[in-house]
C-alpha cells in the first residue's frame, strides 16, 4: 500500500501533520487515490516507524517549512518513494482534517518563528476519520477508459469526515457525485489475481440483500464459496447482458478490475457505459472493500453533516486516548 505524509519542520524540531493511507494500492497515481486520515489499518509499530523516518528525513534535509513523503509499505518494509520539501495537495485536506493550519505554521517558521515559538509541538491525533477522495472528469470524455494509473486523471478533490470510517467514505463518495446504493443488483467481474480478494467482499453485498451478478469466471468463484450470484453472458456471447442492464439502469455499482495493462474491449466499453450513465464504478479491489464500508454505514447509521467550527470548537485535540472515540 501507499502513504503519504505531510509534515512541517523548523530545523529542529518536527511535527506530523497527518499520515494518510491510500485505499488504493501503490502504484496509482496519489492525485487519484483516495485517502484516510488516520491510517485505519497500519500497526502501531509501522505508524511509528513512519512518523520517525519522516522527522530524520526533515532535519538531515534542513527542511524549514512543509515536507510531503510518499512511501510504500509492504507487509514489515517500509519504502521511500519521493520526500518533497514543499508544500503538496494535500495540505488543505490535512488541515481541515486535523485543525491544524499547517500552510500558516509553515509559513511563520520561514520568517523566524520556530514551532516552540508558536506553541506546537505535538502531532494532532484526529477525532475522527477523514476521506480525502478523487473527482474524474470522465463523464465529459465518452468512450475513455476509466482505468486509474500512474498519470493523474483527477480534476478535483472532495472529502468526508465522520467518527465512523464507512460513513466517512460513504460521504466522500456523495461529494464526488457517486451515488452508492443502498439496494438493487451489483455487478462484479473481476481479473483472475484478483478473484480471490472479491471473495468476502461479495459475500458482504449478499449479506446486506444485493443481488450480484457477474460474468462466467468471477461468478464460479462466488459459487465454489455458497454465494448467490446470476451468471451473465459477455458482450459476445449475446444477450441480454450487463450493457442492457446498465442501459435499463437495472444495476446500481459496477466493480470491474482490468485483467492487464492492455484491458480487453468489452471491460472498456462497460466502464464507459457505467460512466455515461452515471452508475458508480470501482476498478480496484481495494476500492471495492471501502464501497463495502461505506454502503454498510448507509444502511446501518446516522447521517449527519457538521460544519468545521463545530467539530473544532472544543478545540484541538492531541491527546493519544481520543483515537478511543473513533
Amino acid at each position: 500500500m501507499e502513504v503519504d505524509v505531510d509534515a512541517v519542520s523548523d530545523g529542529v524540531d518536527v511535527v506530523i501533520g497527518g499520515v494518510m493511507e491510500h485505499i488504493e494500492e501503490a502504484g496509482i497515481h496519489s492525485g487519484d487515490s483516495a485517502m484516510v486520515l488516520p491510517a485505519y489499518s497500519l500497526d502501531n509499530g509501522i505508524l511509528a516507524e513512519i512518523k520517525d523516518k519522516t522527522r530524520r528525513l526533515a532535519i538531515e534535509l534542513e527542511v524549514k517549512g512543509l515536507l510531503n513523503i510518499q512511501y510504500a509499505v509492504k507487509g514489515s518494509d517500509i519504502y521511500v518513494l519521493e520526500v518533497n520539501p514543499r508544500g503538496s495537495r494535500t495540505v488543505p485536506f490535512v488541515s481541515k482534517a486535523t485543525g491544524l493550519p499547517l500552510a500558516k505554521i509553515a509559513t511563520k517558521i520561514m520568517v523566524g518563528m520556530s514551532l516552540r515559538e508558536q506553541g506546537i509541538t505535538e502531532d494532532p491525533v484526529p477525532r475522527h476519520f477523514s476521506v480525502k477522495e478523487s473527482v474524474l472528469p470522465f463523464v465529459r470524455f465518452p468512450g475513455v477508459d476509466t482505468v486509474l494509473g500512474p498519470e493523474m486523471k483527477s480534476t478535483g478533490e472532495v472529502m468526508g469526515m465522520d467518527s465512523n470510517l464507512g460513513m466517512a467514505f460513504a460521504k466522500s463518495q456523495i461529494g464526488a457525485r457517486q451515488m452508492l446504493p443502498k439496494e438493487g443488483n451489483v455487478f462484479i467481474s473481476v481479473k483472475d489475481h484478483d478473484k480471490y480478494p472479491i471473495i468476502n467482499i461479495g459475500r458482504q453485498f449478499a449479506e446486506m440483500g444485493f443481488e450480484i451478478l457477474s460474468t462466467p469466471g468471477t461468478a464460479k468463484a462466488f459459487m465454489d464459496h455458497d454465494i448467490h450470484v446470476t451468471c451473465m453472458s459477455k458482450l459476445a456471447q449475446g444477450r441480454p447482458n450487463i450493457l442492457d442492464y446498465i442501459k435499463n439502469r437495472e444495476v446500481g455499482l459496477l466493480i470491474n478490475t482490468p485483467s492487464g495493462p492492455i484491458p480487453r474491449r468489452d471491460e472498456v466499453t462497460i466502464r464507459s457505459a457505467a460512466v455515461a450513465y452515471g452508475i458508480p464504478l470501482v476498478t480496484t479491489v481495494s476500492g471495492a472493500a471501502a464501497v463495502a464500508k461505506g454502503i454498510k454505514a448507509l444502511k446501518d447509521g446516522f447521517f449527519d453533516v457538521r460544519s468545521l467550527q463545530e467539530i473544532y470548537s472544543s478545540g484541538l485535540n492531541t491527546k493519544q486516548d481520543n483515537l478511543a472515540q473513533v
